[in-house]
Order: structure tokens, then sequence, then C-alpha cells
């Protein structure tokens, strides 16, 4: 295993100058070859995954992780135009972030270059093999992808498709590799480093993969712990619009870290918002777990613990309370949230804006789903994840983010006195 994860690291780590230096043209070529790869490969990967579900159906997963690993025709579909979305971004790889020149005549530009290589290590969802390679290839970084065992024959055929696209546009397949294994060994590995190899590790998974990486890392990581994600419905909310959104950011899909997990209500509201909240969640299904007020509304109301407000369910399940106004509510997120994704629904624009700036979270919205934590709603093309984190990247993860810069500085003859 150690000599198969450390040749995969120094192809890596010789791909990458090659990539580094890639024209736009070229990248874009090979994301398109490997969205046309995608389409014409389409009943292969899906063969494929047919073959991880059946598997995983019988380890016992969640409806969650199910539905997470779960492809179609569309998903399919929409990995192949995300390669394409990516493709018709600008390049992030030299654009000059700032420029200035100095009074002895030297005029300095901090420019902006690729992390190197990364590590990016993640589970169930196959998709992201395509979205984090396309992403990797745009901003001119090596990757190391390592999916995780319950999709190995998914993550496999859709890498075939992107190594089709590289090769088509004479770029190093080195640019683009995945472990071929499902040994856990191979994540240890990574995240010490591969020797040097890769530069930055990015986990995308559950809350033990995400632990074990913070955990173990010897190298620098962009990620996320739990997606405990919040709706406020203040008293001056739109119910319609309300009941809308919250059915929506709880349900629309439960198992992504943008899904909402609680719903704060403002005492102050109408008297029939909460009654027609928590009921229009109960009869689409989802369990309702509350406090001694929500309980109050409906007998199929369970009774909330203190656990339930930090719990990121990724479920048809969610935890209700009443509070005090924005204030309260910003009080509740900023002890039980995880600085992810929290919403305000209002039309009192004084309220929202006190929420906007003083939740210290990721993505704050106003009316409107935490759903839209997602990189491609943000028409960043695609995301690897989202990151909480407050040092070099925050929120979705997209080609911006996977750069950093150097300074080029221009002279004409100066010495430094």
């Amino acid at each position: 295993m150690k000599a198969l994860m450390q040749e995969l690291g120094r192809a890596a780590r010789a791909a990458a100058p090659v990539l580094a230096a890639a024209s736009r043209d070229q990248k874009d070529r090979a994301l398109r070859a490997s969205a046309a790869a995608l389409r014409r490969d389409a009943s292969k990967i899906l063969a494929a995954n047919a073959q991880d579900m059946r598997a995983a159906e019988g380890r016992d997963l969640s409806a969650a992780l199910l539905d997470r690993l779960r492809l179609d025709a569309a998903r399919v579909e929409a990995m192949a135009r995300g390669l394409e979305d990516i493709a018709s971004l600008p390049d992030p790889v030299g654009r000059v972030l700032a420029q200035w020149t100095r009074p002895n005549g030297l005029r300095i530009a901090r420019v902006a270059v690729p992390l190197g290589v990364l590590g990016i290590i993640y589970e169930s969802r196959p998709n992201v093999t395509a979205d984090a390679g396309a992403l990797c290839l745009k901003s001119g970084n090596a990757v190391i992808l390592r999916g995780g065992s319950e999709s190995l024959h998914s993550t496999a055929a859709i890498h075939d498709g992107l190594v089709a696209g590289l090769r088509e546009a004479g770029l190093p397949e080195a640019c683009v590799q995945r472990v071929p294994v499902a040994d856990r060994e191979a994540v240890g590995l990574m995240l010490e480093g591969l020797e040097g190899a890769i530069n930055v590790v990015v986990p995308r998974g559950g809350k033990g993969l995400i632990e074990r990486v913070r955990r173990e890392a010897r190298v620098p990581v962009i990620g996320h712990l739990d997606g405990n994600c919040h709706v406020y419905v203040d008293r001056d909310a739109d119910l319609a619009m309300a009941v809308a959104i919250t059915l929506n950011a709880k349900l629309r899909r439960t198992g992504v870290c943008g899904a909402a997990e609680t719903l704060l209500v403002d005492r102050a509201a109408p008297q029939d918002y909460l009654p027609t909240l928590v009921r229009s969640l109960l009869d689409a299904g989802c369990a309702v777990r509350g406090d001694e007020a929500t309980q109050k509304v409906d007998s199929r109301v369970t009774a909330a613990s203190a656990v339930d407000w930090a719990t990121e369910y990724l479920d048809s399940i969610i935890a209700v309370r009443v509070v005090e106004g924005v204030e309260e509510a910003m009080t509740h997120i900023a002890r039980y949230g995880s600085s992810h994704t929290e919403s305000i629904i209002t039309n009192n624009e004084a309220t929202a804006r006190r929420f906007l700036e003083g939740v210290d979270s990721a993505i704050v919205l106003h009316n409107a789903s935490t759903q839209f934590a997602d990189g491609g709603e943000f028409g960043m093309g695609a995301e690897i994840g989202i990151s909480t984190d407050r040092f070099h990247a925050r929120g979705p993860v997209g080609l911006e983010q996977l750069t950093s810069y150097k300074y080029v500085v221009r002279g004409a003859g100066q010495i430094r006195p």
C-alpha cells in the first residue's frame, strides 16, 4: 500500500508544474472532452453504480447515504454539464489580485497561482469525483482522489472519463489520479502528505471522516465538521414564503450539508405561524422534535433534548424552538450551530440586516433556502465542499479558493540602500 501511494504522490508532483503552466484553452479542452466521455459512457457509469448500490443496500446504510451514492441518467448529465460550466468560467490562475508601484519605481503585483497537489478524501457521493477533478484541473492543481469504499466502482467509471479528457487535451493523466483500492490505510498515508507530495487535504464526508482528518492530518486541511444549519422565521415573515422555504431547506435533500436541521420561530409571530409551519413539516413526513411550546401544537411532536439542538440529522427530522426574537435566535445559533449556513425569513430589512451582519457563519441568507449552500448555485460551476474555516477559504470551495498567490516584482536595476 505504501509503495502504491508513494507512486501516486510522485506522479502527481511531476504532473503539477505541467498543469500549472497549461493554457486555459488546453484545460478547457480537457474538461469538455471529459464531459463528452461521461455522456458517451453513461451506461457504463450507471452499471458500475448499480453494483455499488447493491452492495450498499446489504450494509444497512441510511436512506441519506444511499441517496448520496445513487446515480441516474439525470445525475450523470448534471456531472457532464458541471464540467462544461467549469470550462466556461474564467481561468483563476494568473489573475492579478492587486498591483502597485513603490516610490523607488519597483512595480509589485500579487498574482494567483495553484496550490500544488491536493488530496481529496470523500464518502458516498460519486459525483464528487467529477466535480473535484474538474475544479482541480481548471485551477491548475494536480489531485489524488480517494473516494469511499461504497462508491469504488462508480468512482472508477467516472474517473475513466476524466482521464479520457486529459488524454485528448495532451495533458498528463497523472493530473487527476484516484486511489484504486478501498484500504483505509490509504487515507492515513494521504494525511501524512505522501512524503511532501500533497500540499492540501480536502475532506468531504461524515463526521467520523472529518474528525479523523483533523486529528491525523500533517498537511493543511480545508473543510467543515458539521452542517448544523438553521432557519429563523421572524415575526415579520410572510407565512407562505416561510412554509415553502422551510420545507425546501429541510426536505429537498436531507442528506446534504446545507439541509436545515433546526427551525427557530419568533414568539411574537402571529399565532398561526408556528402551528402552520410545524404541521406542514409533519404532513410532509418530517419528524419534529420540539420545545414545550412546539409540543403543544400537535400531538405528533416529540420532546427535544439539549442534544437535538446540536445535531446534524441528515434525515427527515428537524428540531423546532420558539425564541424571543432575532437576538435570541442569533444566540441559539452561536451556541449550537456549526458556522455553516443560516437563513432568516422576514420582510423587515432592519431585522434581516441585523441577522446577516451578526451571525458568524460561512453562509447567511435572507428569504432563501439553506439548500442554496452550494458552489454551483453560487455560479462557481461546482465546489469541492463548504469550508467553515476562517483562514484561506470560507464557504463554497470553488476555483478561486483553490489558488494561492505569489508576489511578482519588476524593477529597473534598483538596489536596497
